[in-house]
């Protein structure tokens, strides 16, 4: 079985391609004989960010599934990557009971109420100091909140900042890293890994090898395999230098969900 995109997004996430329709990743599905497309579009409830405030329709999101299904034997998931807030959680468990969720991802878009991609986060921190308080967010997340399935680019923090360098020594941080897998692992959850580093110049996959070797030797199990494409051109990209680099870290299984349960498959 050719590994599914675990994360990726169509035309319904308001930052993706117009032209990444479902119809557009099928076909490029049935080219590249992958039998399973998860679509995982975003859902940042009461965020500050003005283009990701329209949520999509998930009831006529699923009837177009249904509608497209019988056209295709690639099999047609529903999944969402949700942008996870504190104050949040009522209104995600009330949004995640209202649909037929095949995968749930959690993630961190905002901290503190203020925004990544323009900065603001930053605004007064070095760069330690933004890091270290992201990855404070990270663990009160899981800590706090248990109704997903894996957790989103973990260091995805690195991809913004107006530094000189992306990137982070895994040492200086690796008490909080082991403090947030440890939770994730014993909860029963996972990570994803996340290929859209390396096409966004970070130079490696979020998390960075040392993060995911180390899910590994505390005992995590559940990792899945996600570009995060925002066009269909991206669908899968990385997947080979992703696949070694779990090989690498000690894997012999990538996850993926259906029906928000886990399935293992040999890589």
């Amino acid at each position: 079985m050719r590994i599914p995109d675990s994360h990726m997004h169509t035309n319904f996430s308001p930052d993706a391609d117009k032209a990444a329709t479902f119809e557009a990743y099928i076909e490029k599905a049935e080219r590249s004989g992958v039998k399973r497309l998860m679509f995982t579009d975003h859902v940042d409830l009461n965020t500050t960010v003005a283009l990701f405030q329209m949520i999509p329709d998930y009831t006529a999101y699923r009837s177009t599934l249904k509608r497209l299904q019988p056209s295709t034997d690639v099999e047609l998931c529903m999944g969402v990557e949700i942008g996870y807030q504190p104050e949040l959680h009522q209104a995600y468990d009330t949004f995640l009971s209202n649909h037929p969720f095949d995968f749930v991802i959690m993630s961190l878009h905002t901290g503190d109420g203020l925004d990544f991609h323009n900065g603001d986060f930053f605004i007064g921190k070095t760069q330690n100091e933004a890091y270290r308080r992201y990855f404070e967010l990270v663990k009160d997340a899981v800590k706090r909140y248990d109704n997903y399935d894996v957790f989103g680019h973990i260091d995805y923090i690195i991809r913004y900042g107006d530094y000189a360098t992306r990137d982070y020594d895994f040492e200086t941080f690796r008490p909080i890293i082991d403090a947030i897998l440890t939770i994730i692992i014993e909860k029963g959850r996972g990570i994803e890994l996340n290929t859209s580093g390396l096409r966004y110049g970070l130079g490696h996959t979020h998390p960075k090898f040392e993060l995911v070797k180390r899910y590994k030797e505390l005992g995590g199990t559940i990792i899945t395999l996600g570009s995060d494409a925002h066009s269909v051109k991206d669908y899968r990209a990385g997947f080979e230098e992703g696949l070694e680099l779990l090989r690498e870290a000690g894997f012999t299984h990538v996850t993926v969900f259906k029906n928000r349960t886990p399935e293992f498959i040999e890589i």
